[in-house]
Parts: structure tokens; C-alpha cells; sequence
């Protein structure tokens, strides 16, 4: 068994025993020994073979004899006995919105459902409803959700564990001989939130393509391989994720980038163009339809001029006007990673963090931001270790006393990122919110309820006149939880008109505003703040997310609170 298949079956075993009814750390240990594994560059079994596989993090001595057990047999003992009372045919039953291990349990222990066809029969048959816990509308919600599931098939992998994968591969062919540019191509270029694979492309003259195609297949994080030639060669990774890589001459390296970055759609829009023009565009060269020379061109700048266009850049590339607003001088001045100079959002040990308010400080500013907000969660979400009223005024001492260490050239601002609670009250009382310099509302549980019922809860938050943004405003999880069903037109009228931010999460898990979202809300005015939601120092590093997705919105850094110097921003919030 190799990486990805041993991941597997510690998540089938976790989603069993949570189904059971096992106690929560159980569960949680295979499921953090599972995400160890899929992040490993090397295959497990050259770990193991050193007897060194409890040096990795999350892995035990009892989980490394299941590892070596399953390297050795292909299959795991333990996995079959839990089988014995959870059917494992149930897990698949838990990528419905709205059903978690209590609920799932539920229905096979009082309906015998098993499978999706079972749920869906059982639904459409009305047995549901009558469920402890469930009622007509959860019903209806299911039958929805296994709808979309239907639809949305499983054939894509969020952007944060694609980048990483394709920079670690490009970072290594970089050194190899003869290659002068890399890139990333597709919708990984464009920044898109899921992508189907990674297209990866390397400037090289032929004569050193096949050994560039040799090194690629060979590359420890390559599972199999399906395709090995002189320029083309795909892999298939660790973790599941195919990698097609292309060695494309430098000639023709601006016509060959732009193809394969495209969107199509964007890619038949420049066709138009040059046709127009008496010249034919394909992934090569610009052709003349008098015959004449063809036209090459070694960047994209090229291909853009020769089409009389400005260059625009790749997230943008997706027929949503970009080359319009191009022939017209109306693009706009995109956003930078370096235009932020804070961060709005982040946690610390106070409440679910992994670093204290210092080090979190300490990390901002080693990473160019001017000042934060110290943002821990709020006392309901027990989950996340939220702050009673009494902690969070303890809480203020530390940060006063972190911002005083840090110097007149940082400021730490004390917030919170306060639920906004199922039955649509607020956490913390306005005498408490009104001691704070900076005040989110989130919403993480009941997401499932009816848009009126959510939609009344994010204006309760909107309306408070302490709330100063609504961080990830939809709460879903990419590509599991699709989040509040939100009447988004309204929330950014209501945004407006309460002079309250709207956040687009960096977390590449979450990416929430959507960049079509965060584009419209722009439009009518909002303003947006991008965070990376940091648990820990290194999260800091979500930020390139968050930006790529106000690119793909075509935000500005007027668009952007967090560009602002911080008296801009308290003025604003105030």
C-alpha cells in the first residue's frame, strides 16, 4: 500500500469510529495521522523501512504497526473489526451536508439505511422526518445536498494542495540543465479554488527534454506513471493529484503559456481577436492569413500586444469581461500580495491557537505587516476553547502588554471573533463588544437552517453597531461543506449601509467571500478586508490565497481595508 491508500484507510477507520460512537480523540489521532501522510514528500515505506516512522508527527508507536502492518499485508486487522459493527459502506453517507456520525448512526439504526440510494429512497419516502432531531426541512436539505454531491462529482482538488505540490515539483526542475523559465499552466495559474490537475510547463531546447521528462517521473512524490515522452509526460501523485509537465521551446514560450493558462473561453476570445486582425492564433504562433511570416512570440506581453491589448494578468482570464474592459483601458490595478499591511483575523493559545500573541506579533512582522488583531474565538464555541467575558478582559493585559514589547513601529489591536449563535443572539453582550477595538461575527454552526433563518442571524451581526466585519461570511469548507444558504445581494446591501467589512478568508480551505462574491460586493461599494484566519505563524502564508481570489475579483487596494494605515481603518470602523 503506498501513501494515499494507508491515508485512506486511517480516514475510513477514523469516519467509522466516529459513526460508532468512540471517544473524540481516538478519532482525531487517525484522522491527524492521515493528513502526516498525505503531506509526506517520500514514500511512507522508505520510512518505515529505517524504523523511523515515529518520528513523524502524529504517528504513535500503535498507528506505526498499523502502518508497517499495511505495508507488509495490504490490509489492516483492526479496519475489519470495526467493520464488524459499522457497516464502511456508512462512511460514504457522511459527505452529506447535514449529516454528520450522530445522524448517520441514526438513520441506519432506525431506517437500516446503508447507502446514498438508501438515504435518498428513504428521504424521498418522507421517513426521515419523523427522526429525532431531523423534521421536514433537514429532509428536504438532504435531498438537495445528495443532488449537488451528484453533480459536483469527486474529481477535484482544492488550490491549497495543489500550489504547494506543483511549487515543490517546479523548484526542483529548476535546477535541472537546460531549463531557463517554469510555470504553472490552467486553472491552477488562474488561481482557481479547485483544479482538476496541475499542468506544469518548462522552457528547455529539445536536446535536454528527455532528460528533464526522465527526471520528472522518477521524482519520489510520483505514485505511477501513464504517459513518459519526449515533451509530454504524466504522473499520477502520492496523494491522487495528476501532473501533466510540458518542455516548450523558448520561441514560442508566450503563445504556449497562454494556451495552456487559458481559460478556453478566454483563449476563443483572443482567436476572435486576431481573426479579426487577418491572423490566426493557435498554441504556436500567430499565422498571416496573406501568407507572411508567421509571428512568434517568447512572452505573453507579446501575445497580448500583437492582439493590440494590454497584458492581463491570468486570474482575470476568464471571459468575465477582462478583455473588454482591456480594449477599452479599463483594467484594473490589481491588488498585490504587497499591498497588505495588516491582518484582521487570527487566533492565539487563548483560544484555538498554536502560538501566543508575542510570537503571532513577532511572525506579522517578520512578514512586513504594520499591525493585527488579536482575534480569539468567543465563549459559545467550545470547541475552540472560546473566551468567557472574565478571560477576555484578562486576555487585554497580555496584549497591551505584547503591544508595548513590540515597539512604536507595531500596533496589536485587541478583537474577537465572536459566533453568531443559532437562535441569532450575539456571544458577548454591546457593554463587552464595546471594549474592544475590533469586533468579527462569524457563523460555524447550524448552517444547514433555512436562508431565512441564517439571513436573520448575519443581520443581527450586520446591524450591531460594535460588529465591525463579517469574517467568512458563508462558513463553508471546501470540498466538503458548501456552507449557508445566504441571500448574498442582501447581505452586501446590508454591508453597505452598516459601513460593516466583508472578509475573504485566505484559508484555501475555506476562500470565503468567493471571487465572484467579493467582485460584486466591491461593485456596490463594500469593503473588504483579506486574512488568513492564522492558528499558527506559518498560516501567515495563506495570505497569497486570499490575494489570488481579490484578484479573480478584480479588486484594487482601495478595495482592500487592510492596505489602509491604521488610522484610516479606525476612522472607518468608527
Amino acid at each position: 500500500m503506498n501513501n494515499r491508500q494507508i491515508a485512506d484507510m486511517f480516514d475510513r477507520v477514523a469516519d467509522m469510529l466516529a459513526i460508532r460512537g468512540d471517544n473524540f480523540h481516538r478519532v482525531l489521532a487517525y484522522r491527524k495521522a492521515s493528513e502526516t501522510l498525505r503531506a509526506l514528500s517520500q514514500p511512507v515505506a522508505d520510512i518505515a523501512a529505517t524504523g523511523s516512522l515515529t518520528d513523524l508527527p502524529n504517528i504513535g508507536k500503535t498507528l506505526a504497526e498499523k502502518i508497517d502492518e499495511m505495508l507488509e499485508t495490504g490490509d489492516l486487522a483492526f479496519y475489519h473489526r470495526v467493520a464488524a459493527d459499522v457497516p464502511p459502506e456508512l462512511v460514504e453517507l457522511l459527505r452529506v451536508e447535514g449529516l454528520g456520525p450522530k445522524k448517520v448512526k441514526l438513520v441506519y439504526d432506525k431506517l437500516g439505511v446503508v447507502t446514498m440510494d438508501d438515504l435518498e429512497t428513504a428521504a424521498r419516502a418522507g421517513k426521515l422526518r419523523d427522526l429525532p432531531g431531523m423534521g421536514q426541512r433537514s429532509e428536504e436539505k438532504i435531498l438537495a445536498n445528495l443532488e449537488a454531491l451528484k453533480q459536483h462529482g469527486d474529481d477535484r482538488f482544492p488550490l491549497g494542495d495543489a500550489w504547494p505540490l506543483a511549487q515543490q515539483i517546479l523548484t526542483e526542475l529548476e535546477t535541472l540543465p537546460g531549463v531557463t523559465q517554469t510555470a504553472v499552466g490552467g486553472s491552477l495559474r488562474r488561481m482557481c479554488e479547485t483544479i482538476g490537475d496541475i499542468d506544469l510547463l518548462v522552457c528547455a531546447s529539445a536536446e535536454f527534454a528527455p532528460a528533464i521528462m526522465d527526471h520528472f517521473v522518477n521524482l519520489p512524490l510520483v505514485e505511477s506513471i501513464s504517459g513518459h515522452g519526449p515533451t509530454k509526460s504524466r504522473v499520477t501523485l502520492l496523494n491522487g493529484i495528476g501532473v501533466d509537465l510540458r518542455v516548450l521551446p523558448a520561441e514560442n514560450w508566450g503563445t504556449l503559456l497562454s494556451y495552456f493558462t487559458g481559460s478556453k473561453a478566454h483563449n476563443v476570445k483572443l482567436r476572435e481577436r486576431a481573426r479579426q486582425r487577418g491572423l490566426s492564433l493557435n498554441e504556436y504562433d500567430f499565422t498571416r492569413d496573406d501568407g507572411g511570416d508567421p509571428i512568434l512570440c517568447a512572452t505573453e506581453e507579446a501575445v497580448y500586444a500583437t492582439l493590440d491589448l494590454p497584458y492581463i494578468a491570468p486570474p482575470l482570464r476568464e471571459d468575465r469581461g477582462e478583455i473588454e474592459a482591456a480594449k477599452q483601458g479599463r483594467l484594473p490595478d490589481l491588488i498585490e500580495q504587497n499591498d497588505i499591511i495588516a491582518d484582521l483575523h487570527m487566533h492565539s493559545t487563548w483560544s484555538d491557537g498554536k502560538a501566543t500573541i508575542l510570537e503571532m506579533a513577532r511572525a506579522a512582522q517578520a512578514r512586513g505587516l504594520h499591525y493585527i488583531v488579536i482575534s480569539d474565538h468567543s465563549r459559545s464555541l467550545g470547541i475552540a476553547n472560546g473566551l468567557s467575558i472574565e478571560q477576555l478582559r484578562e486576555q487585554a493585559a497580555e496584549i497591551k502588554s505584547a503591544d508595548a514589547e513590540m515597539g512604536d513601529d507595531f500596533r496589536i489591536l485587541h478583537g474577537t471573533e465572536m459566533e453568531i449563535k443559532a437562535d441569532g443572539t450575539l456571544d458577548y453582550p454591546d457593554d463587552v463588544l464595546a471594549e474592544l477595538d475590533f469586533v468579527i461575527a462569524s457563523l460555524h454552526v447550524s448552517l444547514s437552517q433555512t436562508r431565512d433563518q441564517v439571513m436573520k442571524r448575519v443581520f443581527a451581526a450586520l446591524d450591531n453597531p460594535h460588529v465591525d466585519m463579517l469574517a467568512h461570511p458563508t462558513g463553508r469548507l471546501i470540498p466538503d461543506r458548501p456552507g449557508a444558504d445566504l441571500d448574498m445581494e442582501r447581505v452586501f446591501m446590508a454591508a453597505l449601509s452598516t459601513r460593516t467589512i466583508l472578509e475573504i478568508n485566505a484559508n484555501p480551505r475555506r476562500l470565503d467571500l468567493t471571487d465572484v462574491n467579493a467582485r460584486r460586493a466591491a461593485q456596490l461599494g463594500v469593503k473588504i478586508a483579506i486574512n488568513c484566519d492564522a492558528h499558527a505563524p506559518d498560516h501567515f502564508d495563506f495570505l497569497h490565497y486570499g490575494v489570488a481570489t481579490a484578484q479573480r475579483a478584480w479588486l484594487t487596494p482601495n478595495n482592500v481595508v487592510n492596505t489602509w494605515p491604521l488610522e484610516k481603518l479606525l476612522r472607518f470602523i468608527n
